[in-house]
């Protein structure tokens, strides 16, 4: 029998697949391309894991757009990205990719072109995103009426609330999709309702990252969260948040979420809910009046000087030497 010893070499390409090459590629922005590219090289070659400062460095970018392009890509379901640890530590594992329409619905596209409903509403989702849609796209718009009961009216307000996000590709419009149905949304009322506390979230989230210096597309999944149980969890009103903020930056001299949440939750757990209750926490304790004074005469009693032998004078004797009336004379 005969042993055969091989010797192994390093890989010098990253194999990529045409599915993300031609599917998900052309959508996303080129910084996430160069960090899942980046990614990709370093779990091909082997590595055990590197953090997301070598990768900014390495790609000239802030570490905020390592986590942003990452939970993209999660999003996207191209990665799994799963938290170790509470300290921004995750496992990345990286999908088999494949170019099925995930998305097909049990939609006869042609029957439906054939109704007035269904040709007005799609015009309508064309002004929208100012743009003619494709055979596909029609298919995941209608296919919302089935699979979610979406009436007409639904899905054009699904399609402005993206569009007003800046958002309008087919997947995104069809995640915030799922998280309205998820949500129990079923009529053009839940719609409102849902809109008007996203919108009021998202409006005091602009303001804490206002005050931060944090632009809001730099804004990473879990300081939302944190900023969400601020929010709704604590119920602080943001005047609370942005002192929180404020004494961060005193102590820290720059923004730090993790510290802003220890700083929330002592109060939280203390009660403290309006900024009178943070100023009353903070003033020094009061001292008593008396004992104060009792204190001043005891050390002025204790002075070194009082030690010695106090002298006393015949004042009315003085007077008469100093006026010369005690000369007999």
């Amino acid at each position: 029998m005969s042993t055969f010893m091989l010797k192994n070499s390093p890989v010098e390409f990253t194999p990529v697949s045409n599915i993300f090459l031609e599917k998900y590629m052309p959508k996303a922005r080129g910084e996430f391309v160069k960090v899942y590219l980046l990614m990709l090289k370093y779990s091909i070659s082997g590595e055990l894991g590197v953090s997301s400062s070598i990768i900014a460095s390495n790609l000239s970018l802030l570490e905020s757009d390592i986590m942003n392009a990452l939970n993209y890509w999660n999003d996207e379901g191209v990665i799994q990205l799963v938290p170790i640890d509470k300290m921004g530590n995750f496992n990345i594992k990286f999908l088999e990719l494949n170019g099925d329409d995930d998305n097909a619905s049990n939609v006869n596209l042609l029957d439906e072109l054939n109704k007035d409903n269904t040709k007005d509403m799609l015009k309508e989702v064309e002004r929208l995103l100012s743009r003619p849609l494709s055979p596909k796209e029609m298919t995941t718009y209608l296919g919302l009426q089935n699979d979610f009961s979406f009436s007409s009216e639904m899905i054009l307000m699904l399609i402005e609330y993206c569009v007003s996000k800046g958002k309008a590709d087919s997947r995104y419009i069809e995640k915030v999709a799922l998280a309205w149905h998820d949500s129990g949304i079923k009529n053009i009322e839940d719609v409102h309702a849902y809109i008007s506390k996203s919108e009021d979230k998202w409006v005091k989230i602009r303001k804490i990252l206002a005050y931060l210096g944090i632009k809001n597309g730099e804004v990473m999944k879990p300081q939302e969260e944190l900023m969400e149980k601020w929010m709704f969890t604590y119920n602080f009103p943001n005047e609370v948040i942005l002192k929180a903020c404020e004494i961060c930056f005193e102590r820290l001299n720059r923004a730090d979420f993790r510290y802003i949440d220890g700083i929330l939750t002592r109060w939280n757990n203390d009660g403290i809910k309006t900024l009178e209750d943070v100023a009353t926490k903070n003033l020094p304790p009061k001292t008593n009046t008396n004992k104060q004074n009792n204190y001043d005469n005891s050390k002025k009693s204790n002075l070194k000087f009082t030690d010695y032998e106090q002298r006393t004078y015949d004042y009315d004797s003085l007077e008469r030497k100093l006026l010369g009336w005690d000369n007999n004379d």
